[in-house]
This record gives C-alpha cells, structure tokens and sequence, in this order.
C-alpha cells in the first residue's frame, strides 16, 4: 500500500469480560488520502505520516469489542497533486505551526460482529481533532482480520472545513479556490504488540 484520520490522547475502557485485551499498533501498511474539489478541477493530498494505537478484544466467535482508538496525522505530512505551493497554503490553513497533528480518537467503545468478512459497513462514533477544535464524527467502516494478528479498517469520512474554523485554501493567486468540503479516505492496518516483536525476530 502507498503511505499516505487522526486522535486525542484518550482512552476509554469497556469491561473485558472473561478475554484478555490486546494491545495493537498502527503498521506502515496504510493509505491516507483528502480529496476535494474546487472551482477549477478536483485535488487530492496524500498524508504521509500516520501513527496509531488500539485496544480491543477478540473474542472465540470472531467478533472484536473495540476499546480503544487513537490516530494520529502529522499535518506537514501532508502532500498535494498540486505541488508545493498548494502545500503550504494546506499548512497555513490548518494552522500546523500551533497545531501540528491531526486526531482521531473513539469516543464510544462497541463491538464488531462477523468482521472477517467486511462486507457490512459499521459507524463508528469518534472526536476529530483538527486545527485546534473537536467535534464529534461519526465514519462507516469496513473491518477485516488478516493474518498474522492484523485487522484492518477501511472508510471514509466527509467534513466541512468551515465547521473547524479552517478557510479553504486558494492558490495561483487566488484563481483557485477549494470549496470547503472535504473527504478523508483510509486503510489502516493495525498488529498485536505481541506479535510484532515476534515477527520482528
């Protein structure tokens, strides 16, 4: 997968019952992506850099009660098919200097039932951290298991720029104007801690 969703440092816990949590990392194998579009032609920018962490349980009948979430994205991370003027214009506008991440957490534990077979999208309730305000969201994701301890999530998640205090960016002078809605789209693949040292080896 191409490197290319975001959280508050918050952890909320559900009873773990008679199965033992498991802690989870975010691996490099992740995909990213803010389209949006404009007066002129539609964009897209790659985040790059993406770190995360997860809690959950998975329990005998294959279903997995989340605990758990935090994403984080670093936004000068962040890259445009429009080139580097774009770039900057991006980080202004997300204000990156005084806040340089973007968050993600889960904000309401709850359980996934028959998730092997990612067919049955799931909302996900969770706070948006983005250019120093949160607001509460609410993705419809897809969640797979693989091998080797993994699961993956996949969706997607419409915003307003305007609803975080942010002004979409312009640029070649002003003659390219974003419109202020924007769609974040990700893959992210999280492992066991345990069993990342051990493939480590």
């Amino acid at each position: 997968m191409k490197k290319s969703i975001l959280l508050l440092p918050l952890y909320i816990l559900i009873a773990p019952g008679d199965h033992a949590q498991d802690n989870y990392t975010l691996t490099r194998e992740y995909t990213v992506t803010i389209d949006g579009t404009s007066n002129l032609h539609d964009w897209k920018e790659n985040v790059g850099q993406v770190t995360g962490d997860m809690m959950a349980i998975l329990n005998p009948d294959g279903s997995v009660d989340l605990i758990s979430i935090r994403i984080k994205m670093a936004v000068l991370s962040i890259k445009s098919d429009m080139g580097r003027v774009m770039d900057n214009k991006t980080y202004q506008a997300l204000k990156a200097t005084t806040y340089p991440d973007i968050l993600f957490t889960l904000s309401t534990p709850l359980k996934l039932s028959q998730v092997s077979d990612g067919l049955q999208p799931v909302p996900v309730k969770g706070d948006l951290f983005l250019a120093g305000v949160s607001r509460q969201v609410v993705m419809q994701v897809k969640t797979f298991t693989l091998d080797h301890g993994k699961l993956l999530f996949e969706g997607s998640e419409s915003i307003r720029m305007t609803d975080y205090g942010v002004r979409p960016p312009s640029a070649l002078f002003g003659t390219m104007k974003a419109a202020p809605d924007i769609t974040i789209h990700f893959k992210t693949n999280f492992i066991k801690l345990s069993l990342l040292s051990t493939l480590k080896n």
